[in-house]
């Protein structure tokens, strides 16, 4: 190997010159490799791309070999000779004699993925020192397009790009694998008693249709206007933050035994108002009442009890408006890292950001990032969505798949669609004329029956049933609850 050292001098780790990180002894042992035995390619392939490589001309070799294996062709010093015997950068080391030397100064295809493994750890330092100079040279350059706080969150979204690089690809793994990791699954939902597999929204019968919420899904939590769709997210997330607790899981780690953290990107209502509906629920007082501050001392009192009694929740809201799907992913990657993060809920979908010009297309790139933000984190996303206006055209106004509004992908892209329906909402607004006093009895009889009662209609569900499952719903406290059923009415407990 001295003769190939000898045309490029090894350097390991950055040294006093500020020469950057770089190995040509490891590039060229890989390349001799794959050259010598195309097999290894497949090895490191997952590792290493072209640009990890130090060396202009071994980041070309190693691009045209990957070329012709992917075309089933053979790369071997001779197929590339013929591509390359222009190429200045490989003259200045011997011509086509230089590939020829590589193939036959490689030891063993053996060490192939530690040498990728070796190319890609000093690219990755390459890519930090690049990135902390590119940092300090716009903050030392003081411009008025460029505030302080934008670098910020510039260099922060940077940071976590090149820390996901090469964790995305897990590529095959073994069915022996996939069949224990689908027993451990089973094996959670036994344990808890044949309920679920997933974590419990606090709402029964919403629990027996979904499983609860399962990691790495997105659910779309979707309705008109006025049917409650926030209210339902934020009674769920007051559920799961309320049993959080705390332990060591069936898998050794250590996490929610029970309940989870929950993340709550308001970009419709402030924070203040977000929880101000959380407490109407928890004290039981109307949520008008605490608006107006119209309470008695006792319900004051209430009101503050409940406010100790939460202050502990794990529930971190951001209310900030309007933002990029990119920057939602980076808060919640770093939601994650510092307090944990078992359960995110977005209100709503429409109001994210996206890069696209085209309405469509940013509304897709939006719902295919909120899935992606689900898969990496391993938690339920909860994103709530508007329906179209024609669901109000309709005489049945319960909704439908094709009501989501402005894209497709929001369907295709949800493992689970929820809709929030109250007849009650419509029907109060169908009253007819006092002088009918036959309709108005009718009306008056499906007001009763309507009343206080709400619908969450499951339309799509990636693995289980597709269904309705009827809910209580109190106006005054903002609150959905598990509802009675009749043949529960007189003692029966349910069991």
């Amino acid at each position: 190997m001295n003769e190939i050292a000898a045309i490029r001098q090894d350097q390991q780790g950055s040294d006093e010159t500020g020469e950057l990180p770089h190995s040509i002894e490891a590039e060229q042992q890989l390349l001799g490799a794959i050259l010598t035995n195309n097999d290894v390619f497949d090895r490191v392939a997952s590792i290493i791309k072209p640009d990890h490589f130090f060396d202009p001309v071994h980041r070309r070799i190693y691009e045209l070999a990957a070329g012709r294996i992917h075309k089933n062709a053979l790369a071997s010093p001779v197929t590339l000779k013929a591509f390359m015997e222009d190429d200045e950068g490989l003259k200045e080391l011997g011509g086509p004699a230089y590939l020829v030397r590589l193939a036959g100064a490689a030891i063993s295809s053996f060490a192939a993925r530690d040498y990728a493994q070796m190319i890609y750890d000093m690219a990755i330092r390459r890519e930090l020192i690049e990135l902390g100079h590119d940092i300090a040279g716009r903050a030392a350059k003081i411009d008025a397009e460029s505030e302080p706080k934008e670098q910020i969150v510039e260099a922060e979204q940077k940071l976590y790009k090149l820390g996901e690089q090469g964790q995305t690809e897990s590529g095959f793994q073994s069915f022996l694998s996939a069949v224990t990791d689908a027993v451990n699954v089973a094996n959670a939902a036994y344990q808890r008693g044949g309920g679920m597999a997933g974590l419990s929204t606090g709402l029964v019968d919403l629990d027996k249709k979904l499983g609860g919420l399962h990691p790495s899904d997105l659910l779309i939590l979707a309705g008109r206007p006025s049917m409650g769709k926030t209210s339902l997210a934020t009674n769920i997330a007051f559920n799961v933050a309320k049993a959080y607790k705390r332990g060591t899981r069936t898998d050794g780690s250590e996490g929610a035994v029970d309940g989870g953290v929950v993340g709550f990107f308001s970009l419709e209502m402030s924070a203040e108002q977000l929880a101000g509906r959380i407490l109407a629920e928890a004290s039981e007082i109307s949520s008008h009442k605490i608006r107006q501050g119209d309470m008695t001392e006792g319900e004051f009192r209430r009101f503050v009890e409940a406010a100790k009694q939460l202050e502990a929740c794990p529930l971190f809201i951001d209310d900030t408006p309007a933002l990029p799907i990119s920057q939602l992913a980076a808060r919640a990657r770093r939601l994650k890292r510092t307090h944990g993060l078992d359960v995110l809920i977005i209100d709503y979908l429409q109001l994210c950001r996206g890069t696209a010009e085209n309405r469509v297309n940013e509304i897709a790139e939006i719902s295919m990032g909120m899935k992606a933000i689900a898969k990496e984190l391993n938690i339920p996303v909860i994103a709530l969505s508007q329906l179209s206006r024609q669901v109000e055209s309709r005489d049945d106004k319960r909704p439908q798949l094709s009501d989501l509004r402005e894209s497709g992908s929001i369907e295709q892209d949800a493992d689970v669609v929820l809709f929030v329906y109250r007849g009650e909402y419509y029907k109060e607004r169908e009253k007819p004329d006092e002088a009918d006093l036959a309709a108005v009895e009718k009306w008056k009889e499906d007001m009763e029956r309507l009343h206080g009662k709400a619908e969450v209609i499951v339309g799509k569900q990636r693995h289980g049933p597709i269904g309705t499952v009827e809910l209580s719903f109190e106006a005054q406290f903002t609150r959905f609850g598990n509802l009675v059923k009749p043949y529960q009415q007189d003692g029966y407990d349910g069991y």
